[in-house]
């Protein structure tokens, strides 16, 4: 079988258990131990299929991953929880799933089963993990084809748990074109045991939910098959609570008993929206009733903690420099299909010589929606680009979007999906690569694609772009300045 199983761990007891049950799936597996510092080996079983171990240097779940796919070399690389337990038949189901998959199909999920106590109502912890069985994308059991993994760079670690990353991933790999298909293989995802406070440390997800609008926009909850979440309810909950404080400090009796009102309603809502389903038991209730109470004001802390955190990408000379064309390369001929008109920006041609001199790829990642509007042909483009490497010299990958601002295509900046696949021609991870533009799109694409970026303005930069970069990535005042970095950091 030509897939290589890759599974994340800190050592659980489960492990062996999947282990055993694996040994006749798949060519290799590979254990990643993501503890910060081992002080003893993961064992595993010996005989049957090799097992290796790899150590990520406690990275989480997602350099956990990416260090062992970067290390498998089979086509496909299916990614498993260290508590899941594949069902009777897997590793035959697994092959038919991949034999199965059509050329565009970049992975394929499997049937997900969580058991239930059959003599009661589940809990409410329970019921978060029977979501599971229904969440589209998760890693508990997904087999990526390997080339959809290079070419999305794998998963994007600032994610700092096993929350998120995987839906991130999918969206990236759907955005570069790839199909992601449900398998018809089976795996068990049992409920692990948690004390009655896990709803309340499960907040710290917030931060990732702001990740994700970053990353993807509003509207990313509905693009995984999510509905809305709560957070704006629990901002109300909290604004309810402050207001009736703020009335018993004022003594204004009215306005403290509507914010007290305001908090009850909210907060009794919440309470009986998880307690009704459940056992009732009179743990489960006073868990409900405490974690109903103090959920609001964690998960509105997290969730502001996600959007102030910076973003940067981690600093370091990058692999390859993917660059705007018009107004960074070349100045901007509004819908140019014109050769004759092409003019380089002074510095430009030094700037891409001293990157070539010290063995960095280059590639250019340009929106062309002249052609969705019927201003160009995509020949003209073409001719155009060519142009461009008579004046400044061979590029090695060339991005075009043709499509128009409502054609809701992944590539158009400031979408991921030109410098996913730039990277990809390149053969580097986006996540290594730095975009040089002059608008807030250009780093937008960047940023989504987990890429550097730096913004060289010209007088048609608006403020807000320039300060926003600032921010979140870097500026320079020239081409030349921008790509020093690069310069300096080549072979």
């Amino acid at each position: 079988m030509t897939c290589t199983a890759v599974i994340p761990t800190t050592g659980r007891e489960n492990l062996r258990e999947l282990l055993a049950a694996l040994r006749a799936g798949v060519q290799e597996v590979l254990v990643v131990d993501d503890r910060p510092a081992p002080a003893d080996e993961i064992p595993v079983p010996g005989g049957g299929i090799p097992v290796r171990v790899l150590r990520s240097g406690g990275r989480g779940p997602a350099g956990a991953r990416n260090v062992g796919w970067a290390a498998a070399r089979t086509e496909w690389v299916v990614f498993l929880d260290d508590d899941v337990l594949p069902g009777a038949g897997w590793s035959e189901s697994l092959q038919r799933d991949l034999d199965g998959a059509a050329a565009d199909v970049g992975a394929v999920q499997a049937r997900i089963s969580v058991p239930l106590p059959q003599h009661r109502a589940p809990t409410d912890w329970e019921r978060c993990t029977a979501a599971l069985a229904e969440a589209r994308w998760i890693t508990a059991d997904m087999a990526y084809r390997r080339a959809a993994l290079v070419e999305a760079g794998g998963f994007d670690e600032s994610f700092p748990r096993a929350y998120r990353e995987d839906a991130d991933l999918a969206l990236r790999v759907t955005e570069l074109g790839w199909r992601i298909a449900r398998g018809q293989r089976c795996t068990t995802h049992p409920v692990r045991a948690e004390d009655p406070l896990v709803s309340l440390r499960m907040q710290r997800g917030n931060a990732d939910n702001a990740t994700m609008r970053r990353k993807h926009g509003r509207h990313w909850r509905e693009r995984i098959g999510e509905g809305p979440g709560r957070i704006r309810r629990h901002a109300l909950t909290i604004v309810s609570g402050m207001l009736g404080i703020a009335g018993i400090l004022l003594r204004r009796k009215d306005i403290a008993l509507a914010g007290a009102a305001g908090w009850l309603a909210l907060t009794g809502e919440f309470a009986w929206r998880r307690i009704a389903p459940g056992p009732r038991t009179g743990r489960e209730v006073a868990a409900m009733l405490v974690t109903s109470a103090a959920i609001p004001p964690a998960a509105c802390y997290h969730r502001l903690r996600g959007e102030l955190r910076p973003h940067r990408p981690v600093p370091g000379p990058p692999s390859a420099v993917l660059f705007d064309r018009d107004d960074t390369l070349i100045h901007d001929v509004p819908y140019n299909g014109d050769p004759t008109r092409v003019r380089p920006v002074r510095g430009a041609a030094e700037a891409l010589e001293s990157l070539r001199r010290n063995g960095i790829p280059l590639g250019v990642i340009s929106n062309q929606s002249g052609v969705a509007r019927g201003l160009l042909t995509a020949e003209q483009v073409r001719a155009v680009n060519e142009q461009v490497e008579r004046a400044l010299g061979p590029i090695a990958a060339w991005e075009v979007c043709p499509h128009g601002d409502g054609d809701g295509c992944g590539c158009r900046k400031p979408a991921p999906g030109m410098v996913h696949r730039a990277a990809a021609a390149l053969g580097v991870p986006a996540r290594d690569c730095l975009v040089i533009g002059d608008t807030g799109s250009d780093v937008d694409a960047a940023l989504a694609a987990g890429a550097q970026a730096v913004l060289v303005p010209t007088e048609r930069t608006r403020e807000a772009e320039i300060r926003r970069a600032r921010r979140e990535a870097a500026v320079a005042e020239t081409l030349e300045q921008a790509v020093r970095p690069a310069s300096r950091g080549g072979a």
